[in-house]
């Protein structure tokens, strides 16, 4: 255990770091210092991380500069002709009648409940699951197409929703390493699930710290059990470990 353990913290260190943020779709909220800025530019930048992570940061780019290099103020009094260039907006499947669903729904959230931090605000009394359900049941009050529902991770559906989980992580752990922002101070970081992808997934299994074949919502759950054994109080910040290692490609032999 004790070996495993120093494993998963020399790694922790050695991708916690500055040098981590240019290359990572982070990088883009850490272009802002006001709060909402970085709570906005945060969430819009992971609802579109998947895929190759340079094309990801070009589209993230390019949709804050759409908003003027302002995405607060652009959100919080957006109109119809305000929303009309971001109609062109493409990231994969996430298109231009999404963008602008999305800008409404999160004006909506700051206008009528109370900002994102306070939707996320159920975590520490009903867990991770139940406040990205409220979350995802909060945007969807605004109108919307039908197919712009797929963007949003549905926990009820089995989804692991890394994309979600990622987001809180960067909101709400703080450290002394200048990755992550640590603004959410509400929500206590022992609270949230660790991010699972492909690559996290990958290490977690060779690791012996996942045994579920899918990386779904369960398995999210099992893999975050497993690392509070080793950090009770902020068992995310392995995330950078198995990503780290995972994204490098390496093979971890246990």
């Amino acid at each position: 255990m004790q070996d495993l353990s120093d494993l998963l913290e020399v790694n922790y260190r050695r991708f916690n770091h500055p040098s981590f943020i240019a290359p990572d779709p982070i990088s883009i909220p850490h272009r802002f210092t006001r709060k909402e800025d970085i709570e906005i530019s945060g969430l819009l930048t992971a609802l579109i991380s998947w895929g190759n992570r340079t094309s990801i940061l070009n589209s993230a780019r390019r949709l804050m500069d759409l908003m003027s290099g302002t995405p607060h103020e652009f959100v919080l009094n957006a109109t119809p002709s305000d929303l009309t260039p971001l109609r062109g907006f493409i990231h994969r499947t996430f298109q231009g009648e999404d963008c602008d669903f999305m800008i409404r729904a999160i004006q909506h959230i700051y206008k009528n409940k109370g900002g994102l931090e306070q939707v996320f605000s159920s975590v520490n009394q009903h867990g991770t699951k139940q406040a990205i359900i409220e979350f995802r049941n909060a945007l969807l009050e605004v109108p919307h197409f039908r197919r712009s529902e797929k963007h949003l991770a549905n926990p009820e559906s089995g989804s692991a929703a890394k994309r979600i989980n990622m987001f809180l992580r960067w909101m709400v752990r703080k450290d002394d390493r200048g990755v992550d922002f640590g603004l959410w101070r509400s929500i206590d970081p022992a609270n949230l699930l660790c991010p699972l992808d492909i690559h996290s997934g990958r290490v977690a299994r060779q690791l012996g710290l996942l045994e579920r074949k899918a990386n779904d919502w369960h398995a999210a759950e099992e893999l975050t059990a497993n690392l509070r054994k080793f950090d009770p109080t902020d068992p995310v910040k392995y995330d950078f470990a198995l990503f780290g290692m995972g994204v490098s490609g390496e093979v971890v032999r246990w």
